[in-house]
């Protein structure tokens, strides 16, 4: 016989259990929800203590907690060298002491660096932020006129320049116009400074170790720049976006989703001058108390051996990383190793199970973001192919809009109003983000205007803000979200982004070049598109493919060099004499298709060469090595 109270409790978890039935009836989603929530409770209360403290807790503090909780445990792995929470932590304040006396450095100042990944590019940054000292993360691939436009758009009045002949040899062709700025030049290393160089490393060693007074930092508050981190626009130059300290807080934590554990070690291949390798990797790894496995720069043969080398039990990805590894040829040790989770964004539907199956990764955490957007999507659910999700919950949490954009103009599509149209269900549509308090744009640094060219008013009403990602996402019927395609006149190649006007204006300097269009190509096999350029040649000259080879190859990085050339007669304009690329994209590279004459660079020959039927077989069926 069942008591009184035992049957209200039955009727009681009987009602319940009905209610939940019908809740997963009528809302599905609720546990893919409810999982979210979860995972990001820790991650978001980690950030809402730090950036409501007075004054907020930076990065730096997190790292001298580190230092405090554990000095001895391992912090940075690099080849056959160990460094401790300690060791860096030392490091990093002889660092700051010397720029702090001898050179004068002073909170707010903006510095930059041009280094690879190293353990002296952490001790530098660790030390150089421990002074509040603004840092230009400076890309390591740039040249000549690129280059210094970052030393200069980010008002430095310093340059520290990393170990390697050829940033040495960078740095040297723009030396004299840094010198006329005012620009100091140290170069790290134990190489003799050449004649305009002051040499750091002697510096160093002999500099104080003491800590750095907390009062240096403390007026650093949470929407002030960080640091500086370069972004290709659509100005020919790469844009310095302002990461404010609150993101700088926000990256740390929120790799917390992908629950690391004390004893994790984290493998960074990624640039440290990107905001995934620096946010993210470098960020995260301070933020949990991890150690990180530093490599010089990716390798596809040597990653898993790495991995097995350092026992990393975590990695970070870009969509190309994953595909150059699944490209290796197969070997009995592909699973042999202990890494079970990959953080990362830009991995495509149709390698991510080819990966996750040959390699044993059970975990892949995807997401979109860009370093200055306010709006950014985690998938913490292993759906294959999507970045994220947003539900009718997940949206009150964080807003994000999907509106109709002409693919001729990237511009959104208005209705008779001047309002914005949203998409349906499943159709890609350009991803707006509200500017609020909450979810701020601050910007680049520099020129206003470009500040401005990416926020979008009146989008749905009178007076409201919003930034434009530039990007065209999708949501399907289950609310998951995928990234479909950039928009504009930036594409991404090689897991980095490209400024067609950058490129355009070093096919300008080519003798012979009359006009000249760039834009991205899809590839069959590959993820983003490929950079091709259309170039008309003035009447009666003989272009010389390898001269132009040389030529890209001293001005731009591997990444932004054109793939496919174009030569032609005319390029489509618009009627006020803009250029347009919708049908030079739409005809790609296929020579059954396109009458004028295609080259394809040829990285082994050091020049471009004819692109015939075969060549585009072999590229359309994946054999051809890219």
């Amino acid at each position: 016989m069942v008591k009184p109270t035992e049957a209200a409790l039955y009727a009681a978890v009987g009602g319940i259990s009905t209610a939940v039935a019908a809740l997963n009836v009528l809302y599905p989603q609720i546990r893919s929800d409810l999982k979210f929530i979860r995972t990001f409770r820790g991650p978001i209360s980690r950030v809402r203590r730090y950036t409501t403290a007075q004054p907020p807790v930076s990065p730096v503090d997190r790292f001298l907690h580190q230092v405090q909780l554990q000095p001895d445990k391992p912090f940075v792995l690099f080849e056959d060298q160990l460094y401790t929470y300690r060791d860096m932590d030392v490091m990093s304040n002889k660092v700051a002491n010397y720029f702090r006396g001898e050179s004068g450095f002073n909170p707010g100042d903006n510095v930059a660096m041009l280094v690879y990944n190293e353990p002296a590019f952490v001790w530098t940054y660790l030390g150089l932020a421990k002074l509040g000292v603004k840092i230009a993360l400076l890309n390591t691939n740039h040249r000549s006129k690129s280059l210094l436009h970052c030393v200069t758009e980010a008002d430095t009045k310093a340059l520290i320049v990393g170990q390697g002949d050829a940033l040495l040899e960078a740095t040297m062709e723009i030396l004299p116009t840094l010198e006329e700025l005012g620009v100091r030049v140290w170069l790290q290393g134990d190489k003799p400074a050449p004649q305009g160089f002051l040499s750091l490393d002697d510096k160093i060693s002999q500099s104080s170790d003491q800590p750095i007074p907390f009062k240096l930092r403390e007026g650093i508050l949470v929407n002030d720049t960080f640091c500086y981190i370069f972004t290709s626009g659509t100005t020919g130059f790469p844009k310095a976006a302002k990461v404010t300290l609150g993101k700088a807080l926000g990256a740390a934590c929120i790799f917390g989703v992908s629950k690391p554990n004390d004893d994790d070690v984290l493998y960074v291949t990624l640039p440290l001058y990107h905001s995934g390798g620096l946010l993210f990797g470098l960020g995260g790894v301070i933020e949990y108390g991890l150690t990180m496995a530093l490599a010089r720069k990716f390798s596809a043969t040597r990653f898993w051996d790495d991995c097995r080398k350092y026992n990393a039990t975590m990695i970070q990805h870009i969509g190309e990383l994953l595909r150059y590894l699944c490209a290796q040829p197969k070997t009995p040790f592909d699973k042999n190793h202990s890494v079970r989770v990959s953080y990362g964004n830009g991995l495509r539907p149709d390698i991510w199970g080819k990966f996750q199956e040959r390699f044993g990764v059970g975990q892949i955490v995807e997401f979109y973001g860009a370093t200055e957007g306010n709006v950014a999507f985690f998938n913490v659910t292993n759906k294959q192919g999507a970045v994220g999700m947003l539900t009718p919950l997940l949206k009150r949490l964080q807003a994000a809009y999907f509106v109709k954009v002409d693919p001729e103009t990237s511009e959104p599509i208005r209705d008779q109003n001047g309002r914005c149209i949203p998409v349906k269900p499943g159709e890609p549509g350009l991803l707006l983000g509200p500017v609020t308090d909450a979810t701020p744009f601050v910007g680049y640094q520099g020129d206003k205007r470009m500040t401005e060219k990416k926020i979008l008013r009146n989008v749905f009403k009178e007076g409201d803000i919003f930034f434009n990602t530039g990007d065209l996402l999708m949501v399907d019927k289950d609310y998951y979200v995928y990234f479909i395609d950039r928009l504009g006149d930036t594409y991404r190649w090689k897991g980095e982004n490209v400024a067609t006007t950058e490129v355009a204006e070093v096919l300008h300097d080519i003798d012979g070049v009359q006009e000249a269009n760039v834009y991205g190509v899809t590839v069959p096999g590959h993820d983003g598109r490929a950079g091709m350029a259309a170039i008309v040649v003035h009447p009666g000259h003989r272009p010389n493919m390898r001269d132009w080879y040389a030529h890209l190859s001293s001005r731009l990085p591997g990444y932004a060099r054109p793939l496919f050339l174009r030569l032609t007669q005319d390029l489509y304009h618009t009627s006020t004499l803009k250029q347009t690329k919708t049908q030079l994209v739409k005809d790609g590279f296929d020579p059954n298709a396109v009458t004028d004459s295609l080259y394809i660079r040829d990285d082994s020959k050091k020049t471009y060469v004819p692109l015939d039927s075969d060549v585009y077989k072999a590229i359309a069926v994946g054999k051809a090595k890219l």
